[in-house]
């Protein structure tokens, strides 16, 4: 089934324990379409860049299957960038330096194929941008699924709010979940954030897992332990991109596949942190995928006699 992903594609320029990079490609949206392209044939991206994006970058995604007719390339102006730096224990960062440049005016345009897509990912972006998203595709899709973090929360409370009650599917991680919510518990918090709307809420805890709520379950999917650990930018958004790219490759929404999804998404992630930005995701195999996905399910498998 077809997936519509909005959202950013951009540059980062990131600095970790293990080493520093020039710009290379980032956004969410890139991080998005890459992992799902491992499990959806029909996988479009609406976003925007300047004419600073190099083509090459654009043949990474296109030879993934994306389509990118609906990327837009603005002339005379430039990509959305973002600088970062690392602490030791990989789970904190700072900002060094965010350039909006064509994202300050994001408004996006989706291409008449797009339109009736089943399954839609709104990447971090504002959340007016989301719902504007929304309102915009002639029918409302299989499934919605929105990423957010306290940023919105801090700046666009209210209009957060508007796009939280359109989705099915939100994912924030436990931090975002506590200030959203107000709880400090993580059950309270997702019953607290699905009453605001979406039916299934998705905790991400970064190298402890994920945990999925959904019509009163709970499912809990862990991280894989990684001997190293290289960069986490994008981790997120691989994650999502896995999650929700695999229920599109099955057309099934229910709990127990969201729960598969989860788990393949988990593996998704695991991948992408093993090397800088999005590098680990432009040439995985099936077989590496499998690998990675048996692991997980021998890492909490277990017999009660």
């Amino acid at each position: 089934m077809s997936l519509l992903t909005v959202g950013s594609v951009a540059f980062d320029a990131l600095e970790t324990p293990f080493g520093k990079t020039d710009k290379i490609i980032g956004g969410a949206a890139t991080y998005i379409t890459l992992s799902a392209s491992y499990f959806t044939n029909e996988n479009n991206l609406v976003a925007v860049v300047g004419d600073d994006f190099p083509q090459e970058m654009i043949d990474i995604l296109e030879s993934h299957g994306v389509d990118t007719t609906g990327l837009e390339i603005r002339k005379g102006e430039k990509t959305f960038f973002w600088s970062g730096k690392y602490h030791n224990d990989m789970n904190t960062r700072d900002t060094i330096d965010v350039q909006l440049n064509v994202m300050e005016k994001f408004d996006p345009v989706i291409p008449e194929a797009y339109g009736n897509c089943e399954f839609l990912m709104l990447g971090n972006t504002a959340p007016a941008i989301q719902k504007l998203v929304i309102e915009r595709l002639p029918n409302r899709p299989k499934l919605i699924m929105l990423d957010t973090m306290n940023f919105w929360m801090n700046i666009a409370w209210d209009d957060l709010m508007d796009v939280i009650k359109l989705v099915d599917v939100l994912t924030v991680n436990d931090e975002e979940a506590r200030q959203l919510s107000g709880e400090y518990s993580l059950v309270k918090a997702a019953a607290k954030i699905g009453a605001m709307g979406p039916q299934t809420v998705i905790i991400k805890k970064g190298e402890h897992g994920a945990l999925l709520f959904h019509g009163g379950h709970i499912f809990f999917a862990p991280a894989l332990p990684l001997e190293e650990v290289f960069d986490p930018t994008g981790a997120g958004d691989t994650f999502a991109g896995g999650f929700i790219g695999y229920l599109a490759s099955t057309g099934d929404v229910s709990f127990n596949n969201m729960k598969r999804g989860i788990i393949y998404g988990s593996a998704m992630a695991s991948f992408c942190v093993e090397k800088f930005g999005a590098e680990r995701l432009f040439n995985l195999t099936t077989d590496e995928i499998n690998e990675r996905v048996a692991k997980f399910v021998e890492l909490s498998a277990f017999e009660i006699q």
